[in-house]
């Protein structure tokens, strides 16, 4: 008897929302609800802000790069102005590191804290959803005390910051994130004492310190596989190299443990504020740089998500010649390959989630029988399966 090959369904998430950078599809390949492989592809939407970039002058390529992801809407440009400042060989006024340092600190908890609210969401606590982002919005009115924005701050120039911290405003920080550090200790202690989660999230999507190496992952996802990696400390930039704070990582390699690294990474960043705030330095926050020679450099961030890179190159008039930008989420996204196959289809979209590849991007998701075109499971029914496994759980718990 002649032996007929049935094709699997094939989960396709994407294509992509236009206004993310991590321009991704998915296709699961599943075998009942076991994810059997995965199909990574990029590119689905192309804004050409590169290309846009060369069009620009040099110090209007920092309000161009922050949109590239509104979340790293700090690391982006800080990336770009070091990239020129290196051609140029600027060297920055110590008020201005330590601003830099104060914004892309705020912006890491203002990242990690949005995206605990939503990891919450995709397993069924809508509760840690509410908390963590009512205790996001004094961080969010921070930014926007400092650079009169709450996203895009559009507060980086090449040479210094556009707009500098006021003394005024200075106690109302340190009050702020006394307060802002109480309430994350009572969510943290809340989120990492649940037994539900704790059954819910570890050994979920593990990606071995191996897999980790050999796919290159940066950020959380990286520190989530012990892989102690950080560009803050490992070729420090800023303020960072003159304050005490540490990296955190975690072997485990599970959703709980990149979970468990992003929430010490917010005590660690307010941490890193309180202490560059009390140690701000006098003088201005900017210099002046009339023109940028011939010559090329290299500008590495640590944004939320990891290792945010821009490579620009000059030929000594107004406008780069040549700009890379490298976002996290491109040496991110692939490890799936590696966390994805053997899960189930209830924990496919927390593994998904656990990297922070923007929520936005992976919500159009539907399971399609390829015999047929039908549409077996489509993103709510996903998320349902998601929260009924943590109510499982919780009901033998």
């Amino acid at each position: 008897m002649k032996t007929v090959k049935i094709n699997q369904p094939v989960i396709p998430v994407g294509p992509l929302h236009p206004l993310q950078e991590e321009m991704e599809c998915f296709r699961l390949t599943v075998d009942g609800e076991t994810v059997t492989d995965i199909d990574m592809r990029i590119s689905y939407n192309h804004r050409g802000i590169e290309g846009i970039s060369q069009s620009l002058q040099f110090d209007q390529v920092p309000l161009l790069v922050s949109r590239i992801c509104g979340i790293c809407s700090a690391s982006h440009p800080l990336a770009y102005v070091q990239a020129v400042e290196e051609i140029a060989d600027v060297k920055l006024p110590d008020r201005a590191r330590y601003v830099r340092t104060i914004v892309a600190e705020l912006e890491r908890i203002h990242s990690h804290v949005l995206w605990l609210g939503l990891a919450g969401h995709f397993i069924g606590y809508d509760t840690v959803f509410m908390w963590a982002w009512k205790y996001r919005e004094p961080v969010l009115d921070m930014l926007e005390a400092i650079t009169g924005n709450r996203n895009n701050y559009g507060n980086l120039l090449i040479g210094g910051c556009r707009e500098d911290i006021s003394d005024d405003l200075i106690p109302k920080m340190l009050t702020d994130l006394d307060e802002i550090e109480k309430k994350m200790d009572m969510l943290i202690k809340a989120v990492t004492d649940d037994p539900v989660i704790h059954a819910r999230l570890k050994g979920v999507g593990v990606l071995t310190k191996e897999d980790a190496v050999r796919f290159a992952v940066t950020g959380p996802t990286a520190r989530g596989s012990g892989v102690d990696i950080d560009v803050r400390h490992d070729d420090a930039y800023a303020a960072y190299d003159e304050l005490d704070w540490s990296v955190c990582a975690v072997p485990e390699g599970d959703v709980f443990a990149k979970a468990v690294v992003r929430l010490l990474e917010v005590l660690e960043a307010i941490k890193i504020i309180r202490q560059a705030v009390k140690k701000l330095p006098k003088g201005p926050v900017k210099t002046n740089v009339k023109d940028i020679p011939p010559g090329e450099g290299t500008g590495r961030a640590e944004a939320p998500r990891g290792e945010t890179f821009h490579y620009v190159r000059s030929d000594g008039g107004n406008r780069p010649v040549r700009h890379k930008a490298r976002a996290p989420s491109y040496v991110n996204v692939p490890s799936f390959k590696a966390s994805c196959i053997g899960q189930k289809l209830a924990d496919v979209t927390i593994t998904l989630a656990a990297v922070d590849p923007c929520y936005s991007c992976t919500e159009r998701l539907a399971v399609v029988d390829k015999r047929t075109d039908e549409v077996l499971y489509d993103y709510n029914m996903l998320l349902k399966l998601s929260r009924e496994k943590t109510e499982e759980i919780r009901r033998h718990a």
